[in-house]
């Protein structure tokens, strides 16, 4: 499809140039013609006007009574320059047509270069999503048909099967809140109304709404936050700090700390969350903002849950606002991922 619309774009981009270059050329050779024809004629008539004043005679004609002919430019000579300006004029827009297809089909390629990248990547959006939820559905409707056809199901049993059918239910709920969380983030300007705010509360509301979660592991976050007030979308700078301590959390062991920093730098704010979890290996580190990648250490430990779809939330949410994110990590050491946020966004 792509290289079919590509043939296409190429041919209206030489379709509209070869237009533009005949008719340039058509008005050249018109005028150049007029102008050849005028020459010629102004040279008759100022021939004839000497001829007629007796002001023009060839010194080698001496016959008394007889005028000379003066002789005039000839209409074959006109003709043969008018088909070599044909000709000089054929040659050029031969090599224009050559050069605006090529040109084009390189224009071409990169004018429908975005256009088949994002298509590329909601057909990847929704094979990867219709992979992540089958898993669960197929696991839900396994359960459901082995059960049914158990003719000696106890009360008992049916409430284990309601029960697992919930955590399946419940899993496939999260993904499709990621999902449409990502959805809203991709679109191209989706979430574009930035306003004024202080990370500094958002960073202490964000974990205040996390702090029942890590008191369950006895963990300890501590936050060191500068009032800061920057310029962007508070609910997306919000969800990007959940996902963050969200992470920091679910792969930290019990009893550790969790630490929040945001401080001003050179018009930027920065802000990092440092963990002491099971890290990520050097490997896994280039792909954590694919979608739906989970890290080797993130596959083992399953009670941790998640489809990979978080720290691309994220990134998609550091896009917006211009600034960058970064991670560093060690296996068994912890992870530290930074935020760099512009104080005020462009345009701004």
């Amino acid at each position: 499809m792509f290289h079919s619309a590509r043939l296409k774009l190429t041919a209206w981009y030489l379709l509209i140039i070869m237009l533009i270059s005949i008719s340039f050329s058509a008005v050249i050779f018109k005028v150049i013609s007029n102008e050849v024809e005028r020459y010629v004629n102004a040279q008759r008539f100022r021939i004839e006007r000497r001829l007629t004043q007796g002001d023009y005679f060839p010194s080698d004609i001496h016959i008394q009574g007889v005028v000379p002919t003066i002789p005039i430019m000839d209409s074959d000579l006109i003709d043969e320059t008018k088909r070599r300006l044909l000709y000089v004029l054929f040659i050029i827009n031969g090599g224009i047509f050559i050069a605006a297809g090529g040109l084009g089909f390189i224009l071409a390629g990169r004018t429908l270069r975005p256009i088949q990248d994002m298509l590329d990547e909601q057909n990847r959006f929704i094979s990867d999503s219709s992979h992540e939820l089958r898993t669960p559905l197929t696991s839900l409707k396994s359960a459901m048909e082995v059960n049914l056809r158990d003719k000696n199901l106890t009360l008992k049993d049916a409430k284990v099967l309601i029960s697992e059918s919930i955590v399946e239910v419940n899993k496939l709920q999260s993904l499709s809140d990621e999902l449409l969380q990502l959805a809203q983030y991709q679109k191209p300007n989706g979430y574009a109304k930035f306003e004024k705010f202080s990370v500094g509360e958002i960073v202490k509301r964000t974990v205040h709404k996390i702090e029942p979660v890590a008191r369950l592991k006895d963990l300890i976050i501590m936050v060191d936050t500068d009032d800061i007030q920057i310029e962007g979308n508070k609910y997306g700078v919000s969800d990007l700090l959940m996902i963050l301590l969200d992470n920091a959390v679910k792969y930290s062991t019990e009893k550790k700390t969790i630490k929040v920093r945001s401080y001003k730098n050179d018009g930027h704010v920065l802000i990092s969350v440092k963990d002491q979890g099971i890290g990520i290996s050097e490997k896994d580190i280039p792909h954590i903002f694919d979608r739906f990648y989970r890290a080797d250490t993130a596959r083992s430990k399953n009670e941790a849950g998640g489809y990979g779809l978080g720290l691309a939330i994220a990134k998609k949410i550091v896009d917006i606002h211009h600034g960058t994110i970064s991670v560093k990590s060690k296996l068994n050491k912890g992870s530290e991922f930074s935020v760099q946020l512009p104080l005020k966004q462009r345009g701004g």
